[in-house]
């Protein structure tokens, strides 16, 4: 027999052990691996290549409006094509279920937003109808919306004139994406602007952010740029980035992500040393009268140590490689399903192959230890 396959042996001994063992590392590196994709994500730095809109916000926050009077100066920004403004409206349907709702001007959306398909009729309605809103052909479905329909919806931000947070509207339109891309952001509804504008309690004249359609995307750097410097040291100072860290932006303010996983990974990889620990340490408890028979047969202490660490080594790798196998095929199925950017990507495996070396170490290295300082005639008198 090989030293390998008496690794492998060794390693089998107790089938059922070593494969529950297996499957829990293979399942924290699994998580291990999606968590850290996200953590990649949230922290990468900002890209203006190949961005065709831009988004500006107010600097400190997107949760602090912009006057909507600054439209014309953000038009007259060299390389931008069209500006539409769009406001966050907080929207609640049936049992509290959340749905993503703007307040937009409806002309406007559709000079910024082509990936969005609906009969003419319907972007006509749109924009003439008072109380009127479209949905996203997912949210539509979803919710079971039909055209013609008047749509309740509660906004957990914007309570109306009167003090109400309930509002009403007609649903005149339902969009499509132009492809498959699009198509899976349809989870979405913009209202009319005017009619919620004038009947929201909290002031008029007030926007989210802009969004930017340009008209060359190798100017996205220079014209976010001159937008910022536009309205530096003013009391509107803005910060313009690119849809997809805007999106990153307003995760973030829910809390310190890369935080939250961090501590996550830390509780999960914590609890996986005493389960792979403990495994070892039985492993090497029960055969100690063979260690110490290898060593009466002439195997070195260091040979020794090399066995029972390789074991450790085996096991971590086994199910980490796995794991982060498996967590890579899941980001991809993910970021298919929801057009998210998420990639378990050679960052995450230098990051995974990290910490399987740690704690094959951490796992192995004692066992090891203890093995090797096992004396012949006391194991043998066990």
């Amino acid at each position: 027999m090989t030293k390998t396959g008496f690794i492998i042996a060794n390693l089998f001994r107790r089938k059922i052990r070593t494969t529950l063992t297996l499957l829990s590392v293979t399942c924290a590196f699994l998580l291990f691996g999606l968590l850290q994709a996200v953590n990649v994500l949230l922290q990468a730095d900002v890209s203006f290549v190949g961005a065709t809109r831009l988004i500006t916000q107010a600097r400190v926050s997107f949760t602090q409006p912009l006057p909507i009077r600054l439209l014309p100066q953000l038009e007259a920004v060299q390389g931008v094509q069209a500006v539409a403004h769009s406001l966050w409206f907080g929207g609640v349907v049936g049992d509290n279920t959340q749905i993503a709702a703007f307040a937009v001007d409806g002309d406007r959306l559709r000079s910024v937003s082509p990936q969005w398909v609906m009969p003419e009729e319907q972007w006509r309605a749109f924009e003439t109808t008072r109380t009127s809103m479209i949905a996203g052909r997912l949210l539509a479905e979803q919710q079971g919306w039909k055209i013609g329909s008047k749509i309740p919806i509660k906004s957990n931000i914007f309570p109306q004139r009167n003090g109400s947070r309930d509002w009403a509207f007609d649903l005149v339109g339902i969009f499509d994406g132009k492809d498959e891309a699009a198509h899976k952001q349809t989870l979405r509804a913009y209202l009319n602007y005017a009619y919620f504008d004038e009947a929201n309690q909290y002031g008029r004249g007030n926007a989210g952010f802009f969004i930017l359609r340009l008209a060359n995307p190798d100017q996205a750097r220079s014209v976010a740029q001159a937008v910022d410097a536009m309205f530096e040291n003013s009391p509107d100072e803005t910060k313009t980035q690119t849809e997809q860290d805007f999106i990153i932006s307003f995760v973030k303010q829910v809390g310190d992500i890369g935080l939250i996983v961090r501590w996550i990974l830390f509780a999960v990889f914590f609890t996986l040393l005493l389960v792979v620990g403990n495994t070892m340490a039985q492993a090497v408890r029960e055969r100690i009268p063979e260690l110490a028979i290898l060593k009466t047969l002439g195997y070195s202490n260091e040979s020794v140590l090399g066995f029972v660490f390789a074991e450790a080594v085996m096991l971590c790798v086994l199910g980490g490689v796995t794991g982060l196998a498996i967590a890579t095929i899941a980001a991809i199925v993910v970021a298919d399903a929801t057009n998210a950017p998420v990639v378990v990507d050679y960052r995450v495996w230098g990051m995974g192959v990290v910490a399987i070396i740690a704690l094959s170490i951490a796992v192995g290295l004692l066992p090891a230890l203890k093995a090797r300082r096992l004396g012949i005639v006391d194991a043998l008198a066990r």
